[in-house]
């Protein structure tokens, strides 16, 4: 990562997409870190004056090279230090491949595998079971004067 990434990066906020396609769900192999050999859902933190479903959009092109949108929100999660959000990823096009560095390896898995395989961590599988249900907030246009503001509901 260049020292301008680094400058351009909000270490605060940060996102993650559950991509699902003929009963698969898209995972990479994570190369660093606690996730270091682990299957995850693509994601990561927003640029300075991105919002997160641009931050979606952008950070699964470059782990995996398959386009989505953002779709329904299906969690997330604060602490005292940062937030991460999860939105359904939805399938636009696009091959899955690793970036040969946040990841080793892009696969399509059976759902059902990735809710059993021990190298999926439990935030994963809490996410791939909150995408396979029927909840979740949808984005929902309000009147607003507001450039750039989204709700969610």
């Amino acid at each position: 990562m260049t020292e301008e990434e680094i400058k351009s990066t909000n270490w605060t906020q940060s996102v993650a997409g559950v991509c699902i396609k003929d009963g698969r769900v898209l995972l990479g192999r994570h190369t660093y870190g606690s996730g270091n050999g682990k299957l995850i859902i693509p994601g990561g933190y927003l640029k300075f004056g991105e919002i997160p479903q641009e931050t979606l959009a952008r950070e699964f092109m470059e782990e995996t090279g398959v386009t989505v949108k953002a779709g329904k929100m299906i969690g997330i999660r604060f602490s005292e230090k940062d937030w991460y959000t999860v939105f359904i990823a939805e399938y636009i096009e696009g091959e899955a491949r690793s970036d040969g560095d946040e990841n080793s390896e892009v696969i399509w898995m059976d759902i059902e595998e990735a809710l059993r395989d021990e190298t999926v961590p439990g935030l994963t599988k809490t996410m791939i079971e909150a995408a396979v249900k029927d909840g979740g907030m949808v984005l929902t246009p309000y009147n607003t004067t507001r450039p750039r503001n989204y709700l969610y509901t």
